[in-house]
């Protein structure tokens, strides 16, 4: 079955980019010129995605309407013979049929996925954490759409992190699927250990936000018991599922910054920018005259 639609949490506080985000959701914070969540629903559709699903809260006002028409500032542009601008408007209304989904608590990345079970209905789907900007001429969430499509089977974003910054992320361990069309990219899981203590991980091959589940996944998250915080935790309803199906990682291609960070979203801003063909120039002569 094709994957049609994507699931993007965003119903969290973003207090790391606080004073920032008090009034503002951390998602609309601008990367160069667009928000940070327009570029992982650009991604999804990119790679074919048909129905975004955005689990919000009740902070999160500016995302429905950075997607929603806005007809006064179209009427405007268009008067004042802005053509380029009045593209890039429309473009962000025509991307994606969009759905929102209140989370009325934030219990955790497992519980908002959950939110989404009755708009995904019984198909396999993706989640995008857009805190995790990836740039590839091809698209992160669409290389594991094709790796679904190969398995058909649960396939989650995977990369090389350094031994000592395992313990921040989820970690998996498991063997390396043979084959030349995996390109030596595909690994069968057989655990995955949640931020494992210096030196226990299991390898360095670390979980990032880009998903592809199986529907089952749901009747795994109604299960699973509240973690650390209270919350629901994805990757213990992923080890939940690998009790009775195949779960793989993939070592995608691409340059991924964690925008959630303020360091990270510094680094994506300023490496964004340097990559733009009408401000790159420019902007790359202005650091090189810096006094560092």
């Amino acid at each position: 079955m094709r994957v049609r639609k994507a699931v993007f949490p965003a119903a969290g506080w973003g207090t790391r980019f606080l004073p920032a985000t008090k009034a503002q959701p951390k998602e609309m914070l601008p990367l160069v010129d667009r928000p940070i969540i327009q570029y992982a629903v650009e991604e999804a559709v990119a790679a074919g995605i048909e129905q975004v699903i955005i689990v919000t809260s009740s902070q999160k006002r500016a995302i429905e309407d950075h997607f929603d028409l806005n007809y006064e500032l179209e009427r405007l542009l268009e008067e004042r013979g802005e053509i380029d601008l009045l593209r890039q408007i429309r473009h962000i209304g025509d991307l994606a049929q969009v759905a929102y989904i209140r989370q009325k608590e934030q219990l955790g990345l497992g519980h908002a996925v959950l939110m989404a079970k009755d708009v995904v209905g019984h198909e396999p789907f993706a989640v995008l954490l857009s805190d995790d900007v990836v740039v590839d001429e091809r698209p992160c969430i669409g290389q594991l759409i094709h790796a679904y499509h190969q398995v058909h089977a649960s396939v989650v974003a995977v990369m090389e992190v350094p031994p000592d910054e395992t313990s921040r992320y989820g970690v998996i361990g498991g063997e390396l699927v043979p084959g030349s069309v995996h390109h030596g990219r595909l690994y069968r899981i057989d655990q995955v250990v949640e931020k494992p203590a210096l030196g226990e991980a299991p390898s360095n091959l670390a979980i990032i936000g880009r998903y592809v589940l199986t529907p089952k996944i749901f009747d795994k998250l109604e299960r699973t018991p509240r973690g650390a915080g209270g919350e629901i935790q994805l990757t213990d309803a992923i080890s939940a599922l690998m009790e009775e199906q195949a779960v793989y990682g993939y070592v995608f291609t691409g340059t991924r910054y964690d925008a959630g960070t303020r360091m990270g979203w510094l680094k994506a801003s300023v490496e964004l920018a340097l990559g733009r063909a009408d401000i790159g120039p420019e902007f790359s002569a202005y650091l090189r005259g810096l006094e560092l």
